[in-house]
């Protein structure tokens, strides 16, 4: 009865270097499953086919699965400033999923739920979308913007509303004593 099957273990050759507390909650080969490797997600993040370390689930900015294949846009570290760090898209990463088992779902619900705000806001010469994500192990959240192509990052104006943004998003989202 399909109802019941599980899906195979995942092979011990295709098994990232999990950490002490990390384990696995879904897998899937990419490609045809002949040699391109496995993305496996875990309850810290998502390992990609070719990558050394894991990809937390608050470093990823978009996951979309089209029904065969996932595409996935992990941040880019640019700056850090005070209270929060600046990031970019890295280029996107397609795989072919023929066989995606429960793979898509994970990923969807994992980045969903590290996500503890998120609002677009317009600065000078452009825009940026503030966000909160939730982070395993780590206490609080950890706050990030995101600037829309073209907004000039670095312009002093620009790095000042930005910083009155996060702050104003900050208050507004700290649990006030009762």
């Amino acid at each position: 009865m399909a109802l019941f099957r599980r899906r195979p273990k995942l092979p011990p050759a295709d098994r990232p270097p999990l950490g002490p507390d990390e384990r696995v909650l879904a897998w899937a080969a990419a490609g045809n499953g002949e040699g391109d490797g496995v993305l496996v997600a875990t309850n810290l993040g998502l390992w990609l086919p070719g990558r050394g370390h894991r990809l937390g689930w608050h470093d990823i900015l978009k996951a979309v699965w089209s029904g065969r294949e996932l595409t996935v846009t992990p941040a880019e570290r640019v700056a850090e400033r005070d209270g929060y760090l600046v990031v970019a898209d890295c280029p996107a990463e397609t795989y072919l999923l023929l066989d995606p088992g429960d793979l898509p779902h994970q990923v969807r619900t994992r980045v969903t739920k590290s996500v503890a705000y998120t609002e677009a806001h317009p600065v000078p010469g452009g825009a940026g979308r503030i966000a909160a994500r939730r982070v395993p192990g780590v206490d609080g959240l950890t706050w990030t913007v995101r600037f829309e192509p073209r907004t000039p990052a670095d312009d002093p104006e620009v790095l000042a509303e930005t910083d009155r943004l996060v702050a104003a998003a900050r208050a507004a989202t700290t649990p006030r004593d009762a």
